[in-house]
């Protein structure tokens, strides 16, 4: 399930990104073309953060950028960004962004549970952090 939301062409690297605003608007581009998000549902994830405070900081270095369930999205989908330089999301350092769209409060969370679990052994957690997109891809897969 994780590889049919996350394919290949949703994961991206960049240097850095000005800040985690950008951050979170970059990850969203695959999404955003694909037709998966509106435009509006970047503003709402920017916007929840900023009324929530950095409640999207999972782990060390990783966020879940999420809005609303259905609010801006037409269909389940994630994006992943990585960045060599960590950007500070109201006072913690984030270098991976998993973005979530979620059509409904339920059909996500078989994708979240696999991320979870890939993310608690630490040599994949690492290879999030330090791999090549290819390495990462192939965790998911």
């Amino acid at each position: 399930m994780l590889s049919d939301l996350l394919p290949r062409d949703h994961l991206q690297h960049k240097t850095k990104a000005t800040d985690w605003v950008d951050a979170i608007t970059i990850a969203s581009q695959p999404l955003l073309k694909k037709g998966v998000i509106e435009e509006e549902y970047i503003q709402k994830m920017v916007d929840s953060v900023n009324d929530n405070g950095p409640y999207i900081v999972l782990k060390d270095y990783f966020a879940l950028p999420h809005a609303r369930a259905g609010d801006g999205v037409n269909e389940m989908g994630m994006s992943l960004l990585t960045l060599d330089t960590p950007v500070d999301l109201k006072g913690n350092p984030v270098k991976i962004f998993l973005v979530l769209a979620a059509v409904d409060s339920s059909s996500h969370l078989d994708a979240l549970s696999e991320i979870s679990e890939l993310l608690m052994n630490e040599d994949n957690y690492q290879m999030f952090l330090n791999g090549s997109l290819d390495e990462i891809y192939q965790l998911i897969k």
